[in-house]
């Protein structure tokens, strides 16, 4: 890859020769357009950045109000293509129902791929194929009762439905010391009690007998950090019993 200082201006080269080979009439900077083929009545304009961004998606959203075949050029990302930031990225144009062309600078030439082609966007097709996660969303939200969680929180500890359920359970040994997985369903654990206890995702069970079960140093640790949770659990257990 040439690793010289690139220009928005070096990828119209690459751009033009590919429409022009498709016998587009290909112009360079027309009326604020950064290029725009011509064939017949047919336009279509392509704006070209070297950086993906919100910038690059205004100005081609807004030539989108001239012609439905609006590509963004830009060069290839240094991401890879199965990576989430490329995926976000191609959901997010084929959303704006725009096309993608991505320019390759190799050491003695260019390679050009057009990677999405401008074009309608199926939103009924999207909203069927994300049932299953739409599902797990309302899942989750049944799956909680403690609702403390502060939006736009990043870097810290979140309440999530599976962790609740690991509190309850800690709680019933914390109550009631050991116990069977059997028994701890009776106290209303739920249904995954016993593969919360075998993959013991936060290290806070330890097995003491065959199919019986206690709460380890570092849950008794861990649980400091709920008490809003473990105080609400610690009644609802009461309730059971």
């Amino acid at each position: 890859m040439n690793k010289e200082k690139k220009y928005e201006k070096d990828l119209f080269p690459p751009v033009k020769k590919y429409f022009s080979k498709l016998n587009y009439e290909v112009y360079g900077e027309v009326n604020d357009c950064d290029v725009v083929a011509v064939k017949a009545d047919e336009l279509i304009i392509i704006e070209l950045k070297l950086h993906f961004n919100s910038d690059l998606l205004i100005q081609a959203t807004n030539r989108q109000r001239l012609t439905d075949q609006v590509y963004v050029a830009i060069p290839k990302p240094r991401f890879k293509r199965n990576s989430k930031k490329w995926h976000d990225m191609c959901h997010l144009l084929k959303r704006l129902e725009l096309g993608l062309i991505m320019v390759t600078f190799l050491k003695s030439t260019t390679k050009l791929e057009v990677i999405l082609e401008p074009g309608p966007y199926d939103r009924k097709y999207s909203i069927q194929s994300y049932k299953r996660k739409r599902q797990k969303l309302f899942d989750e939200i049944k799956g909680r009762n403690i609702n403390d969680n502060i939006g736009g929180s990043n870097q810290i500890k979140i309440m999530t439905a599976y962790k609740e359920n690991c509190i309850q359970i800690a709680t019933c040994f914390l109550q009631y010391g050991p116990l069977s997985p059997k028994k701890l369903r009776q106290l209303g654990t739920g249904d995954k009690t016993l593969s919360i206890l075998s993959q013991n995702h936060y290290g806070w069970f330890r097995r003491i007998a065959r199919g019986v079960y206690d709460l380890s140093e570092l849950g008794k640790k861990e649980l400091a950090n709920f008490p809003e949770a473990v105080s609400y659990y610690t009644s609802l257990n009461k309730q059971s019993t």
